[in-house]
């Protein structure tokens, strides 16, 4: 199993794409390759990579290339988004897409054809690089079709899959031997009113992705437990993407992190041990990326609380006690052999009328789940 971060630049953080600092960089991966890691997940912004939409610049295709090639020099493998028109709760979309100029992001076919164009471009800059793995459409884009973002862009289920498979179709094009995928927000799990739904998580793409985020859910019901069931978040996602996604399909744990809102720092290192101890071994499971290597700096003050504590690193680059419990951990994560799916369990059975919204951690499908695992063996979630 492969065991990574996801690669938050400790200067200047993602708005360091502006004026990529090569020996920052350099210095942040000799950090993250020091806790033996063995990949990164990188994030370009988009604007930055294509102010207009027959504009992809050169010099922005030119510095990705080069931090995927220091990555590689240390040995580090590197899956680059590409739409990174959303990240740690604020929206990054170029001018071209927004106020007078808005467009729909997944239905307006001009704005469809630039962001091929771009997923063409970046695949084309980097496919060939020592490291190089493959391209991600963007950060849990599907986040801007969710019914509660304030500017919505609407969208059907039934395009959603032109979109996906237009823009993965567009990477494997001009990447063949990549392995690109596309990533969410648990509410494509979670929301029955969100056009994304796990359908479009399992038929596009390489992989399932998976990202673990234990803030935003109701634990009330753990109330007097909470710290333990916590860590069961993470494999319950795991074994929902493998239930959906059958027999044969790799899955991967793409983010996964210890919100201070939930996790105060005393507890980070144990819920990173049990979160990744229970991880470790599920259906299909060939990754765990943890998000993320560095603390975003308190000189940037309108980040939420959460965003500030999350790193491997803190803000000055020092590894902290959650980064050393990880470190520990790597040999014998990369050892773990996944269960093959279809592995004879125990199981607990969706019922048939089961809506998405019943499958969130208060309700009953998850504690049947969550008093069967806690007891040792971790079953099955059986879909009708």
């Amino acid at each position: 199993m492969k065991v990574g971060v996801n690669y938050t630049p400790r200067r200047g953080w993602f708005h360091s794409w502006y004026s990529v600092d090569l020996d920052e960089v350099r210095r942040d991966l000799d950090a993250i390759a020091g806790l033996g890691l063995d990949h990164v997940r990188i994030f370009p912004v988009w604007p930055i990579l294509q102010p207009d939409r027959a504009v992809i610049r050169a010099e922005a295709l030119a510095d990705v290339a080069a931090v995927v090639s220091a990555a590689g020099e240390r040995g580090l493998d590197v899956w680059v988004d590409a739409l990174n028109g959303h990240l740690s709760s604020f929206d990054y979309l170029p001018a071209w897409v927004t106020s007078w100029h808005r467009r729909n992001l997944f239905t307006d076919p001009d704005v469809r054809s630039g962001q091929v164009a771009l997923v063409t471009a970046l695949a084309g800059a980097v496919k060939d690089l020592p490291g190089a793995r493959g391209i991600g459409l963007g950060n849990e884009f599907s986040q801007f079709a969710a019914p509660r973002h304030p500017d919505r862009h609407v969208v059907r289920s039934d395009q959603v899959h032109g979109w996906l498979a237009e823009l993965i179709g567009a990477a494997e094009v001009a990447w063949p031997h990549g392995r690109h995928s596309h990533s969410f927000d648990d509410d494509l799990w979670f929301v029955d009113s969100h056009p994304f739904g796990p359908a479009h998580a399992v038929r596009h793409g390489a992989m399932t992705t998976v990202h673990s985020w234990v803030f935003g859910k109701n634990w009330d019901r753990y109330e007097n437990e909470v710290e333990q069931a916590l860590p069961y978040f993470a494999r319950y996602l795991l074994e929902l993407a493998a239930a959906h996604s059958g027999p044969g399909r790799p899955v991967w744990l793409q983010e996964v992190g210890a919100p201070i809102s939930h996790v105060p720092s005393r507890y980070a290192p144990d819920f990173l041990r049990r979160t990744l101890e229970l991880a470790a071994g599920a259906p299909g499971l060939e990754a765990v990326t943890w998000w993320c290597s560095h603390d975003v700096t308190r000189a940037m003050p309108d980040f939420p609380e959460l965003e500030y504590s999350l790193g491997l690193f803190d803000a000055d680059g020092a590894v902290k006690p959650i980064g050393w419990e990880l470190a520990a951990m790597v040999e014998d994560l990369r050892a773990v052999q996944a269960s093959p799916s279809g592995t004879e369990r125990s199981v607990v059975a969706v019922p048939a009328a089961t809506a998405r919204a019943d499958l969130t951690p208060d309700g009953e499908v998850f504690a049947q789940w969550y008093a069967q695992a806690r007891t040792g063996t971790v079953p099955a979630l059986q879909l009708p």
